[in-house]
């Protein structure tokens, strides 16, 4: 008997399948909110995405390249709150990783903006 393909669910850990989930947004379809944004941001640093990264982080504050090779599992999201107000919003997470085998986690509150219908992270403050 043939086993069936499971899709492989998104790791922003919506429980929906990555295609369906932020895969489309790496696609190019736009994020419609700033929390779908740093869900599929999440989701491009744990595929390794840094071309997407680069794409939706604002060009007032986006670095020239972005090195991805720095050998990260990441373990999970967990979004604590988001807030939009018009055209700028913030969304604070908790995002929980190995390096070498050592856990740690990184607390996060994001400032997103939105240009011509297009939302763009901008910066964030980290704290432990």
């Amino acid at each position: 008997m043939k086993k069936k393909k499971v899709p492989a669910l998104c790791p922003c850990g919506s429980h929906l399948d990555y295609g369906d989930c932020c895969g489309r947004f790496h696609e190019g379809a736009a994020a419609p909110d700033a929390l779908s944004l740093m869900k599929s941001r999440y989701s491009a640093f744990v595929k390794g995405r840094a071309d997407y990264l680069l794409k939706t982080w604002h060009e007032s504050t986006r670095p020239h390249e972005l090195d991805l090779s720095e050998p990260v599992k990441w373990m999970g999201l967990e979004i604590v709150s988001s807030e939009t107000a018009g055209d700028h919003a913030t969304v604070s997470f908790v995002a929980r990783g190995k390096i070498n085998g050592r856990a740690f986690r990184q607390v996060e509150k994001s400032r997103f903006v939105r240009q011509n219908g297009q939302w763009f992270y901008v910066d964030g403050d980290v704290s432990q």
